[in-house]
């Protein structure tokens, strides 16, 4: 037994019973009965029209239980170990007082200091022994660029 449905108002239609209806294009609608059939010609909204499930479910008619309020599933944290790091080092970071961690930060900001003054010793000492003896002259931006000099006008 197979049942068709409505095609306006979607309920099922037992065989021998609606009316069927090929549209020129070849399309075929099958209707519960005269009325839904009558309705579908008039170019009828079933959105519309109360009596129609589509209508009922739009407008939230009928619905018997409320729907229960849905579980949010709640996010499990899971601690792993980092490519460089242990799970017990991590671990041993975390449970560390604040005062031991500031104190190792200042440390190592103060090892980055000297290491960055060191270079900059050594950069400043290479500078000076490539510049040649007589190297305390001074030079204008321009005359540094090889720019020509000024001529003075000699009339006036």
């Amino acid at each position: 037994m197979k049942l068709e449905v409505c095609s306006f108002t979607g309920y099922k239609v037992y065989p021998s019973r609606g009316r069927t209806f090929i549209r020129g294009d070849g399309r075929t609608f099958r209707f519960l009965d005269s009325k839904t059939e009558s309705l579908f010609h008039q170019n009828k909204n079933p959105r519309k029209l109360a009596w129609t499930p589509i209508f009922r479910k739009i407008h939230r008619k009928g619905i018997s239980e409320e729907v229960a309020k849905k579980r949010t599933r709640r996010n499990v944290k899971y601690a792993r170990a980092i490519v460089g790091l242990s799970l017990d080092a991590i671990n041993a970071r975390r449970n560390e007082k604040p005062e031991a961690r500031s104190a190792a930060r200042a440390e190592a900001v103060a090892k980055l200091k000297a290491a960055r003054k060191e270079e900059a010793a050594k950069k400043k000492a290479a500078r000076t022994a490539a510049t040649p003896q007589g190297g305390n002259q001074k030079f204008s931006k321009q005359q540094a660029r090889g720019a020509p000099t000024k001529v003075k006008a000699t009339t006036r």
